[in-house]
């Protein structure tokens, strides 16, 4: 097959052919307005010292842009910075050319991790939660509270060993293996799930009824009770007077039933039935009201987990873990106001 030199216009025809292909990630770059996250990007880079030896920094919405590619795809920064070399459609995400410099793993790694010791992820998700209620996007019509599962990689530790680690100290064998350390993870914990034990993290999530965005998260090791976190995100939302809460039987006791009625919330979680208790027809169609909604918050979890693929907590620790889950949050709410804003043009 015979080679032609590139012409002036064969860039702008292949990306003309992707929009015809309708390119997700231009959708997606349309739909947000990205100018939102400068200030507080900016704000976690302040103190960094500059100086005029070397290269210049990358944009730093640049790089918190190509932060979003990972969550959305769930690469790993080497794989990452290969597909910013070869994909076109990453490339006109992010805002490069062809001949600019591409920013490689370590660099990914170090804008990523400083962003961790600043605390700024918990600062962007917010930023989006307040422009998503300027747009009109509140939750007015109640909230919807659930946990899902993130297993971490497994951790190789003998009983005693195991027994330190719940007590919240390290073995002392491992004081002088630094290197050791760094690849244990102490902060995940076993739980069990569908009768098989499950090694790793929760994500907990608010989300409102009508929209399906997330409006609050927290995230705990796995053993923690979904039912101990309801009062921490409903404090984080933004609610109505009798807001509506909808959960399923784990979060059905009298504890959290207490705290619903103390700060004025209308409880919409299922009876649950025991062996001494049976359900009055009442309960029982009640029940079936309420799981027509509830079930909304599954869909959410099914998005993260088999759109954006993250399925498992690769990094070690739990503010690693938060840090992740919180960037994971944020763009799925940016993919959900693309989903919303184009539904409401069409």
């Amino acid at each position: 097959m015979e080679m032609t030199q590139p012409g002036f216009f064969d860039l702008s025809e292949r990306y003309l052919a992707l929009s015809e292909c309708n390119d997700p990630l231009e959708r997606l770059n349309q739909a947000i307005d990205w100018s939102l996250f400068r200030r507080d990007l900016l704000r976690a880079f302040k103190k960094v010292k500059k100086s005029a030896a070397g290269r210049k920094p990358f944009p730093r919405l640049l790089m918190f842009k190509i932060l979003v590619l990972q969550s959305l795809y769930n690469l790993s920064d080497a794989q990452t910075e290969f597909q910013l070399r070869d994909r076109l459609s990453f490339i006109r995400f992010v805002g490069l050319r062809l001949e600019d410099r591409i920013p490689d793993e370590k660099t990914i790694w170090a804008f990523r991790e400083h962003l961790i010791k600043t605390n700024s992820y918990e600062r962007l998700f917010n930023r989006f939660d307040a422009y998503l209620n300027k747009q009109g996007f509140c939750a007015t019509k109640g909230t919807i509270i659930d946990a899902s599962l993130m297993p971490a990689r497994i951790q190789r530790n003998n009983d005693d060993e195991t027994a330190v680690i719940k007590a919240g100290c390290l073995p002392n064998e491992w004081v002088d293996q630094p290197h050791k350390v760094a690849q244990k993870d102490i902060d995940a914990r076993w739980t069990m799930k569908d009768k098989r034990s499950v090694f790793g993290y929760k994500n907990h999530i608010g989300i409102d009824v009508e929209h399906k965005l997330i409006r609050a998260y927290e995230m705990t090791d796995a053993a923690q009770h979904d039912s101990f976190l309801l009062p921490a995100l409903m404090s984080q939302s933004r609610h109505q007077s009798n807001e509506s809460i909808y959960a399923d039987r784990a979060y059905q006791d009298h504890k959290t039933q207490r705290w619903l009625n103390q700060y004025g919330f209308t409880s919409r979680i299922p009876n649950r039935r025991t062996t001494k208790i049976r359900l009055t027809a009442a309960q029982i169609q009640f029940n079936k009201a309420v799981s027509k909604v509830r079930i909304r918050v599954e869909h959410v979890f099914a998005f993260i987990k088999q759109s954006m693929h993250q399925r498992i907590i690769r990094s070690i620790g739990l503010n690693r873990a938060r840090a992740k889950i919180s960037l994971v949050n944020l763009v799925y709410n940016l993919s959900r106001y693309e989903q919303l804003t184009r539904c409401h043009r069409v």
